[in-house]
């Protein structure tokens, strides 16, 4: 399952996914939120079998594999070096408008989410030619 890992406007972290709507993961750090996530799905497997008499979808064979991304603001969390000024304009987009996604003072669209994922590979398979 892909999971999320969000920086919340209060500091704190928060990781989620979309295969197992309604389920959170929080915490201080990026890893304290990870493992209270883990704790969550766990928790909640559990429940479900008890209730419904078998795990839910995501939870098939009594396991599950997470694979850990960052949404924007994460991302420019993560990497802090990075300048989210630089990087709109090297990906041809509004730098006022890059700052607000990175300050979730607005949300992108799927369409621009698309496209800056688009720009954002390209930029890192031409990096890939760099050699030191």
């Amino acid at each position: 399952m892909k999971a999320i890992i969000e920086r919340g406007s209060d500091g704190g972290f928060s990781v989620y996914t979309e295969e197992a709507k309604g389920l959170f993961g929080y915490g201080l750090t990026e890893e304290e939120a990870k493992t209270d996530f883990v704790d969550v799905l766990e928790e909640q497997a559990e429940y479900y079998k008890e209730n419904m008499g078998e795990f839910p979808k995501w939870y098939a064979n009594g396991s599950y594999e997470l694979e850990y991304v960052y949404d924007l603001s994460g991302f420019f969390e993560k990497f802090p070096f990075i300048n989210a000024t630089a990087f709109a304009k090297e990906i041809g987009l509004s730098p006022c408008m890059m700052r607000k996604y990175k300050r979730k003072l607005a949300s992108m669209s799927d369409k621009q989410r698309e496209k800056i994922q688009a720009q954002y590979n390209e930029l890192i398979s031409r990096m890939q030619a760099v050699v030191f």
